[in-house]
């Protein structure tokens, strides 16, 4: 049985089998602990950037990359190419071959967590395929998902390599924010089949001006958040959160003095740190405040159903505890157990918005 078919019981149009049930549950799990891992994955690289670890590797296996050095002789000779680059000259001259292998720890088990994804998710394509349970659309989108997992891979090497340029300590900010949308990307992509594996047929909600009003809004919350993401990320590529440690005015100022240094205009959104921050600043503000007024509307909806409802709920207690994370992030300068925590909570605000977007389906869907 095809736990996803292009029509049939999954579409709502036939009552689904018990194997059909069965088999909606194992793939729906198995992709909901693909994002799990996906998750975990962009922990890992705010570790691994926030502690300089991610130059630390010179080379690209795809494969035989699994293998950490199994010899002191191996340790050496990565250590000599790590010496090579500019970072270390910069950043790290003098620090010996157990702080090296420290940060190379850091760095390995991002790369290693990456290709065990990968094997998470064709391992179990290739049986469910076999077996009959994946439908042929399933199945494709889901092969099309390893194939953007490599090519994320791919991406990450690209960016790595920015970061052994002449007097570059790290990667460049934009290679480093392309990784990230990538990765985000994936994520909702993978979370939305998730999702919908599980509940293909969406609850009906009536077409009110109300409900309307509120899917639109949702709308809008994912958008926005997908765009102070992006902002995060330039703060953290250009390092703007280590400047400007004060909140809620940037060192007695609301909009900082040199916000508009740059010309052309549009540069100081990526280049000047000023901008870059206050954007980030102004951007997470901006969300939190749309998500309470769409909580306040939504929970004056009854239509919308407890499911909507609760939802909702979820996703303000998280945006008010990523906002308080973000400014425990910047007054305490960026240590780097905050910024880690910080990334890991954007991924969580942006599940929630996806999961109660999802949820809103059913408007006008009878």
């Amino acid at each position: 049985m095809s736990a996803y078919p292009s029509s049939g019981s999954l579409m709502g149009r036939t009552p689904p089998s018990a194997q059909e049930l069965r088999n909606r549950q194992r793939i729906s799990t198995w992709l909901f602990a693909i994002c799990f891992m996906l998750v975990g994955m962009i922990a890992l690289g705010g570790y691994t950037r926030l502690t300089g670890s991610g130059l630390s590797i010179m080379d690209w296996r795809p494969i035989t990359g699994m293998i950490p050095p199994l010899s002191h002789a191996e340790w050496e000779r990565q250590f000599a190419l790590y010496k090579t680059i500019p970072q270390y000259k910069i950043l790290h001259d003098g620090f010996g071959l157990a702080g090296f292998q420290q940060i190379f720890w850091a760095e390995w088990t991002h790369r290693f967590w990456g290709r065990l994804m990968g094997l998470v998710l064709l391992v179990p394509l290739v049986w469910f395929s076999i077996t009959g349970a994946l439908g042929r659309g399933l199945a494709l989108r889901l092969v099309l998902f390893f194939v953007l997992g490599g090519l994320q891979g791919a991406i990450g090497w690209f960016m790595v390599a920015s970061g052994f340029n002449p007097d570059s300590t790290a990667v460049a900010p934009v290679r480093l924010v392309l990784h990230l949308c990538c990765a985000f990307a994936l994520y909702i992509a993978i979370l939305w089949t998730a999702l919908s594996v599980r509940t293909p047929r969406p609850a009906f909600i009536p077409a009110t001006p109300e409900a309307v009003r509120i899917h639109r809004l949702v709308w809008a919350i994912c958008l926005l958040v997908g765009i102070t993401v992006i902002a995060g990320g330039f703060t953290a590529g250009t390092h703007a959160g280590f400047a400007y440690n004060t909140f809620p005015l940037m060192d007695g100022h609301l909009i900082p003095p040199g916000y508009a240094r740059l010309h052309p205009f549009w540069l100081n959104w990526f280049q000047n740190i000023p901008a870059i921050q206050f954007d980030h600043r102004l951007l997470a503000t901006t969300t939190a405040l749309l998500i309470g007024f769409t909580i306040v509307l939504g929970l004056r909806t009854p239509q919308l159903g407890r499911d909507v409802h609760g939802a909702l709920v979820v996703l303000g207690w998280l945006v008010l505890l990523q906002y308080a994370l973000g400014v425990t992030t910047l007054l305490l300068v960026v240590p780097v157990w905050a910024g880690t925590v910080h990334q890991t909570c954007a991924a969580i605000v942006l599940t929630a918005a996806i999961v109660t977007l999802h949820r809103l389906r059913g408007v006008g869907r009878p």
